[in-house]
Protein backbone atom coordinates (compact mmCIF):
# COMPACT_ATOMS: atom_id res chain seq x y z
CA UNK A 1 0.00 0.00 0.00
CA UNK A 2 1.48 3.35 -0.78
CA UNK A 3 -0.02 6.49 0.53
CA UNK A 4 -2.29 8.73 -1.88
CA UNK A 5 -0.83 11.93 -0.82
CA UNK A 6 1.09 13.98 -4.07
CA UNK A 7 -1.54 16.87 -4.96
CA UNK A 8 -0.06 16.80 -8.33
CA UNK A 9 -1.74 13.24 -9.03
CA UNK A 10 -5.44 13.02 -10.24
CA UNK A 11 -6.55 10.16 -8.62
CA UNK A 12 -9.47 9.68 -10.40
CA UNK A 13 -7.38 9.67 -14.15
CA UNK A 14 -5.45 6.83 -11.95
CA UNK A 15 -8.66 4.80 -11.68
CA UNK A 16 -10.16 5.35 -15.19
CA UNK A 17 -7.04 4.50 -17.03
CA UNK A 18 -6.22 1.35 -14.48
CA UNK A 19 -9.57 0.49 -15.87
CA UNK A 20 -9.50 1.00 -18.99
CA UNK A 21 -6.55 -1.08 -19.13
CA UNK A 22 -7.55 -4.11 -17.26
CA UNK A 23 -11.37 -4.39 -18.53
CA UNK A 24 -10.85 -7.81 -20.79
CA UNK A 25 -9.00 -9.43 -17.76
CA UNK A 26 -11.65 -7.27 -14.83
CA UNK A 27 -14.68 -8.30 -16.98
CA UNK A 28 -13.70 -11.89 -17.23
CA UNK A 29 -12.83 -12.09 -13.23
CA UNK A 30 -16.27 -11.13 -12.61
CA UNK A 31 -19.34 -13.56 -11.74
CA UNK A 32 -21.72 -14.49 -14.86
CA UNK A 33 -24.76 -14.27 -12.65
CA UNK A 34 -26.11 -12.12 -9.65
CA UNK A 35 -26.75 -14.27 -5.85
CA UNK A 36 -28.55 -13.15 -3.60
CA UNK A 37 -26.97 -9.69 -3.11
CA UNK A 38 -29.93 -8.31 -5.18
CA UNK A 39 -32.83 -10.08 -4.27
CA UNK A 40 -33.97 -8.00 -1.26
CA UNK A 41 -33.82 -4.95 -3.69
CA UNK A 42 -35.72 -6.36 -6.79
CA UNK A 43 -38.67 -7.82 -4.04
CA UNK A 44 -38.69 -4.27 -3.22
CA UNK A 45 -39.35 -2.93 -6.95
CA UNK A 46 -41.81 -2.76 -9.11
CA UNK A 47 -41.60 -3.64 -12.74
CA UNK A 48 -40.13 -0.97 -15.05
CA UNK A 49 -39.03 1.09 -11.99
CA UNK A 50 -35.91 3.07 -12.32
CA UNK A 51 -32.83 1.90 -11.20
CA UNK A 52 -29.46 3.88 -11.31
CA UNK A 53 -26.01 1.35 -11.01
CA UNK A 54 -23.36 3.69 -10.10
CA UNK A 55 -19.43 2.47 -11.28
CA UNK A 56 -21.57 -0.60 -13.27
CA UNK A 57 -17.98 -1.89 -15.04
CA UNK A 58 -18.94 -4.01 -17.85
CA UNK A 59 -22.35 -4.49 -16.94
CA UNK A 60 -22.28 -8.04 -15.53
CA UNK A 61 -24.03 -9.36 -13.82
CA UNK A 62 -25.61 -6.62 -11.54
CA UNK A 63 -26.73 -3.96 -14.44
CA UNK A 64 -27.52 -7.15 -16.81
CA UNK A 65 -29.67 -8.63 -13.71
CA UNK A 66 -31.40 -5.79 -12.92
CA UNK A 67 -32.39 -4.50 -16.61
CA UNK A 68 -34.25 -8.15 -16.67
CA UNK A 69 -37.27 -6.14 -14.53
CA UNK A 70 -35.84 -2.50 -14.55
CA UNK A 71 -35.20 0.47 -16.44
CA UNK A 72 -31.35 1.03 -15.44
CA UNK A 73 -28.54 3.64 -16.08
CA UNK A 74 -25.29 2.86 -15.59
CA UNK A 75 -22.50 4.84 -14.45
CA UNK A 76 -19.05 4.38 -14.65
CA UNK A 77 -15.61 6.50 -15.10
CA UNK A 78 -13.76 4.17 -17.50
CA UNK A 79 -14.81 4.33 -21.54
CA UNK A 80 -13.88 1.02 -22.19
CA UNK A 81 -16.05 -0.65 -19.29
CA UNK A 82 -18.68 1.22 -20.52
CA UNK A 83 -18.19 0.35 -24.22
CA UNK A 84 -18.38 -3.45 -22.77
CA UNK A 85 -21.53 -2.51 -20.77
CA UNK A 86 -23.37 -1.67 -23.91
CA UNK A 87 -22.47 -4.75 -25.63
CA UNK A 88 -23.33 -6.56 -22.51
CA UNK A 89 -26.89 -5.05 -21.17
CA UNK A 90 -28.08 -3.54 -24.26
CA UNK A 91 -31.15 -2.64 -23.09
CA UNK A 92 -29.51 -0.28 -20.29
CA UNK A 93 -28.39 3.45 -20.78
CA UNK A 94 -24.90 3.57 -19.93
CA UNK A 95 -23.06 7.05 -19.89
CA UNK A 96 -19.10 7.44 -18.68
CA UNK A 97 -18.48 10.06 -16.78
CA UNK A 98 -17.50 10.61 -13.07
CA UNK A 99 -20.98 10.41 -10.73
CA UNK A 100 -20.11 13.63 -8.71
CA UNK A 101 -20.02 15.26 -12.05
CA UNK A 102 -23.71 14.27 -13.19
CA UNK A 103 -26.70 15.82 -12.26
CA UNK A 104 -30.09 14.02 -12.68
CA UNK A 105 -33.41 15.48 -11.36
CA UNK A 106 -34.71 14.71 -7.87
CA UNK A 107 -36.43 11.61 -7.49
CA UNK A 108 -35.39 10.15 -10.62
CA UNK A 109 -34.93 6.51 -9.37
CA UNK A 110 -36.41 3.92 -7.25
CA UNK A 111 -33.22 2.93 -6.16
CA UNK A 112 -29.41 3.30 -6.48
CA UNK A 113 -26.46 0.43 -6.53
CA UNK A 114 -23.33 0.98 -6.00
CA UNK A 115 -21.30 -2.58 -5.81
CA UNK A 116 -16.88 -2.30 -5.41
CA UNK A 117 -16.95 1.41 -6.74
CA UNK A 118 -17.26 4.04 -3.55
CA UNK A 119 -14.06 3.66 -2.44
CA UNK A 120 -12.93 4.07 -5.52
CA UNK A 121 -13.90 8.03 -4.99
CA UNK A 122 -11.95 10.40 -2.54
CA UNK A 123 -13.57 9.37 0.57
CA UNK A 124 -13.97 13.28 1.13
CA UNK A 125 -16.22 13.00 -1.52
CA UNK A 126 -18.64 10.01 -0.19
CA UNK A 127 -20.83 12.63 2.11
CA UNK A 128 -21.40 14.84 -0.55
CA UNK A 129 -22.60 11.63 -2.86
CA UNK A 130 -24.63 10.15 -0.43
CA UNK A 131 -26.75 13.22 -0.24
CA UNK A 132 -27.05 13.79 -4.27
CA UNK A 133 -28.11 9.76 -4.28
CA UNK A 134 -30.67 10.66 -1.05
CA UNK A 135 -32.01 13.52 -3.62
CA UNK A 136 -31.87 11.50 -6.97
CA UNK A 137 -33.96 8.67 -5.14
CA UNK A 138 -37.95 9.09 -4.95
CA UNK A 139 -39.58 9.07 -1.27
CA UNK A 140 -38.98 5.61 0.17
CA UNK A 141 -36.21 4.55 -2.68
CA UNK A 142 -33.98 2.59 -1.62
CA UNK A 143 -29.68 2.14 -2.14
CA UNK A 144 -27.97 -0.92 -1.82
CA UNK A 145 -24.02 -0.89 -1.88
CA UNK A 146 -20.96 -2.31 -0.17
CA UNK A 147 -19.02 -0.24 2.02
CA UNK A 148 -16.21 -1.51 4.11
CA UNK A 149 -15.35 -2.53 7.44
CA UNK A 150 -12.14 -0.63 8.00
CA UNK A 151 -10.97 2.84 7.62
CA UNK A 152 -8.26 3.63 5.15
CA UNK A 153 -7.22 7.02 3.63
CA UNK A 154 -6.11 7.23 -0.09
CA UNK A 155 -3.91 4.77 -1.22
CA UNK A 156 -2.51 2.72 -4.40
CA UNK A 157 -1.21 -0.51 -4.60
CA UNK A 158 -0.04 -2.03 -7.67
CA UNK A 159 -0.48 -5.23 -9.15
CA UNK A 160 -4.26 -5.00 -9.39
CA UNK A 161 -5.23 -6.79 -12.27
CA UNK A 162 -1.19 -5.74 -13.61
CA UNK A 163 -2.26 -2.21 -12.79
CA UNK A 164 -2.07 0.33 -10.30
CA UNK A 165 -5.72 1.41 -8.43
CA UNK A 166 -7.02 3.56 -5.93
CA UNK A 167 -8.89 3.09 -2.79
CA UNK A 168 -10.32 5.19 -0.14
CA UNK A 169 -12.93 4.74 2.45
CA UNK A 170 -14.19 5.14 5.71
CA UNK A 171 -15.35 1.61 8.31
CA UNK A 172 -18.99 0.68 8.25
CA UNK A 173 -19.93 2.38 11.59
CA UNK A 174 -18.62 5.81 10.13
CA UNK A 175 -20.80 5.06 6.86
CA UNK A 176 -24.01 4.19 8.63
CA UNK A 177 -23.46 7.13 10.67
CA UNK A 178 -23.27 9.14 7.54
CA UNK A 179 -26.37 7.92 6.24
CA UNK A 180 -28.11 8.31 9.16
CA UNK A 181 -27.55 12.13 9.00
CA UNK A 182 -28.06 12.60 5.26
CA UNK A 183 -32.07 11.11 5.80
CA UNK A 184 -31.51 7.37 5.07
CA UNK A 185 -32.89 4.59 7.11
CA UNK A 186 -30.66 1.25 7.64
CA UNK A 187 -32.97 -1.35 6.58
CA UNK A 188 -30.14 -4.45 6.13
CA UNK A 189 -26.53 -4.93 6.91
CA UNK A 190 -24.95 -8.31 5.86
CA UNK A 191 -21.68 -9.34 4.33
CA UNK A 192 -20.77 -9.90 0.59
CA UNK A 193 -17.71 -11.31 -1.05
CA UNK A 194 -15.92 -9.47 -3.78
CA UNK A 195 -17.74 -10.45 -6.37
CA UNK A 196 -15.05 -12.75 -8.27
CA UNK A 197 -15.79 -15.93 -10.07
CA UNK A 198 -14.48 -18.74 -7.76
CA UNK A 199 -11.67 -19.63 -10.47
CA UNK A 200 -10.61 -15.64 -10.25
CA UNK A 201 -10.12 -15.69 -6.26
CA UNK A 202 -6.49 -15.39 -4.99
CA UNK A 203 -8.37 -15.37 -1.26
CA UNK A 204 -11.62 -14.26 0.55
CA UNK A 205 -12.47 -10.94 0.83
CA UNK A 206 -15.55 -9.48 2.92
CA UNK A 207 -17.64 -6.58 2.11
CA UNK A 208 -20.07 -4.87 3.97
CA UNK A 209 -23.82 -4.94 1.79
CA UNK A 210 -26.30 -1.96 3.09
CA UNK A 211 -29.78 -1.86 2.62
CA UNK A 212 -30.92 1.63 2.98
CA UNK A 213 -34.17 3.57 2.43
CA UNK A 214 -34.79 7.12 2.06
CA UNK A 215 -36.81 8.30 5.26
Amino acid sequence: MNPAIDPKMDYKALVRKGYDTCAQAYDKSRKAEAGAELLRLRDRLHEGDAVLDIGCGAGVPIAKALAERFNVTGVDLSREMIRRAQQNVPTGNFTCADIMSLRFPPASFSAVVAFYSIFHLPREEHSLLFRRIHRWLAPGGLFLCTLSHFSEEGYTEDGFFSVTMYWSNYRLSGYIEILSRTGFMLVQSESTGSGYAESAQEFTEDHPLVLAQKR
